[in-house]
């Protein structure tokens, strides 16, 4: 990682009315990139080691990654990125696509002069991370994919929610974003990491539910795996036997299609986008980097 000579002022905790304690080495801070908009994010680690960027799927954040950040190894440079219309970041009106968050995060690692860095993306966040991969190769040394999103036009899981998010007015109701973090979890967490979770997804103002699903959730097909072997750089593939929405089907037809890439099928409960659920599970193959 090349040092960048104007790095962002570190702010403890993370604002706007709920204070997160700095724990485990963790900062927090902001920057304002080119694409115009202020990324929040988390930091922990080395700053002259090799870099890593975690991207949260729908309605999370940073907060996503809380339980893996303090499991790396220091001399990991960490940062887990609060994605536009998430968390404590901006919410411009527009846009929402894959194309909008992959420039996004080139115009991150631009503004704290990351020059390449490892991709971890969970859930839709994985779908942001291969676009990365495809228009930003230069910047990415591997990829990590965890319980990707596959094309869910025709997931019968996924047709309840898309009539729902799209008659969602602000303020959006607490029960329906309780229902809907509750709805992804498959193994118990802590109480308090779930009503953290909800309390960051209360964060998304109703267009942001419903731009991110329009844009990016259902904005891939089935051949959106064409293009995919174009990504050259060693992927990795987490899966988890238990996810309900994205089958392993899609899955190994993901693998197939990213050169070398490897899937590895957990049979631990691996929720679809809880990334906080399965320490030991995700430390492992985070110690494989």
């Amino acid at each position: 990682m090349a040092a960048h000579e104007k790095r962002p002022t570190v702010e403890v905790g993370v604002g706007k009315g709920n204070t997160m304690h700095e724990t485990n080495d963790v900062e927090f801070a902001t920057t304002s990139v080119a694409t115009d908009v202020t990324l929040h994010y988390a930091e922990r680690g080395d700053r002259e080691g090799k870099a890593i960027i975690f991207l949260h799927g729908y309605s999370d954040s940073w907060y996503s990654f809380s339980r893996v950040l303090p499991l790396l190894s220091p001399s990991y440079h960490a940062f887990a990125l609060t994605q536009r219309g998430h968390g404590d970041s901006d919410k411009p009106e527009c846009c929402y696509t894959p194309h909008d968050f992959a420039t996004d995060v080139d115009a991150f690692m631009d503004a704290l002069g990351i020059d390449i860095a490892t991709i971890v993306g969970a859930s839709t966040g994985a779908v942001f991370a291969q676009r990365v991969a495809l228009s930003y190769p230069r910047r990415v040394c591997r990829l990590v994919l965890i319980a990707p999103q596959t094309p869910a036009h025709e997931n019968e899981a996924l047709s309840g929610l898309r009539e729902e998010v799209r008659t969602l007015e602000d303020p959006v109701p607490p029960e329906f974003v309780r229902e809907f973090q509750e709805g992804t979890i498959h193994h118990p967490v802590p109480q308090e990491f779930l009503e953290t979770a909800i309390s960051e997804s209360l964060k998304l103002p109703a267009h942001v539910w419903r731009d991110y699903l329009d844009q990016a959730v259902l904005s891939i097909d089935r051949d959106y795996v064409v293009e995919l072997g174009e990504i050259d750089v060693p992927t990795l593939i987490l899966w988890g036997e238990r996810d309900p929405l994205f089958p392993r089907e899609e899955q190994e037809r993901l693998a197939a299609a990213i050169p070398g890439a490897t899937l590895k099928v957990s049979t631990l409960k691996v929720a679809t986008r809880r990334t906080g659920n399965d320490r030991s599970g995700l430390y492992g193959i985070l110690k494989r980097l």
